[in-house]
Formats: structure tokens, C-alpha cells, sequence
């Protein structure tokens, strides 16, 4: 159960549309995210077939190598990449890069953070007191929604701003 913004016609489905959201996975926009969506489309651009050196893509992205790797690991926990070892080796795309969403990175990247936090809904967190938590859920709502929709291969071609969902769903915010 997921939230298509294309049925988007009405504030009380947009209300039923945040507890199903509610129930799925949550998408912060993080460094480790970002670093991650720019590791991928530096990949992406790179996809000729011949794995791509993590010291390329590190280079390119002015990354540093050790941290690459940490993202890299949960991209490929995540089947969004394929490794190969030895000379010649590297990172190549597991799919086509129209297949790959832009929520599957930003979950890539959060799931292999060494030691996450242990939460409690009742304390206050890196968000602050439950109403600015709430804030910031509500975003990580939208954020999903709306990155449900980008692929790998929008982001690489530059096509957010002829995304026929991300202009559907900027109208909608008005």
C-alpha cells in the first residue's frame, strides 16, 4: 500500500493517503542520502558495462572512499548494485537505471548505518519534542511520496523538471 500521487483529487484522499504512508517505510533526507543519490547517478553515468573503481566514483563526487564504501555496502545490501573483485573490478547498476527509485537510494543509504539509535516514540529525539517530530514525519511523508516517483534515470538525464508526477504533484501543494 503506497501513495500514488496521480490520485491525487481530493483532501480527504490525501488524508487517507498519509496513514497508509504512516504504515510504510520512512525516507529521511540525510548527507548519507544525498551522498548516496550522487554515488548512484555518478554510477549511473559511468554504466558501460565495465565495473566502475569506488576511487572513480569517490573522485568524481569528492567523496571520501571510506564513507563510499559504508553507502556502497547498503546499496548492494539492497540489490541496487552488483560488485566485482580484483583487477578490473568494481560497482555496476544491478538494474537499468529507469528501474531504480530514488526511495529505494535514500533507504539504501539509511539501512547501513553502522549502530542506529535505539528510538522511543514517547522521548524526544534529533527532531525535538513530539510536535516538531510530528513536523518532521509529516515530510518524510511527502518526501516518499514524492521520490516513489524519480527514478535513477530521471535524476541522471535531468528530467525532474518535465516529470509529469513532480509537476502533478507541485500543482497539488499550489
Amino acid at each position: 500500500m503506497f501513495f500514488d500521487i496521480t490520485s491525487i483529487d481530493s483532501k480527504k484522499h490525501i488524508s487517507e493517503s498519509r496513514e497508509v504512508m504512516r504504515m510504510s517505510n520512512k525516507v529521511k533526507l540525510t548527507s548519507r542520502g544525498r551522498y548516496a543519490v550522487m554515488a548512484m547517478v555518478e554510477l549511473a553515468q559511468k554504466d558501460d558495462g565495465k565495473p566502475v573503481p569506488l576511487s572513480e566514483i569517490a573522485e568524481a563526487g569528492n567523496i571520501s572512499l571510506s564513507y563510499l564504501e559504508q553507502l556502497f555496502a547498503g546499496l548492494k545490501k539492497n540489490g541496487l548494485v552488483k560488485s566485482y573483485r580484483g583487477p578490473g573490478g568494481g560497482y555496476i547498476l544491478a538494474k537499468p537505471s529507469k528501474d531504480i527509485l530514488v526511495s529505494e537510494i535514500l533507504t539504501s543509504a539509511e539501512d547501513c548505518v553502522p549502530a542506529k539509535r535505539a528510538t522511543n516514540a514517547d522521548k524526544p529525539d534529533a527532531y525535538g519534542n513530539p510536535q516538531t517530530h510530528a513536523l518532521w514525519s509529516y515530510i518524510s511523508d511527502i518526501l516518499y511520496a514524492t521520490m516513489r516517483h524519480v527514478t535513477l534515470d530521471d535524476v541522471t538525464h535531468d528530467n525532474i523538471n518535465e516529470h509529469p508526477q513532480m509537476n502533478k504533484f507541485l500543482e497539488m501543494l499550489g
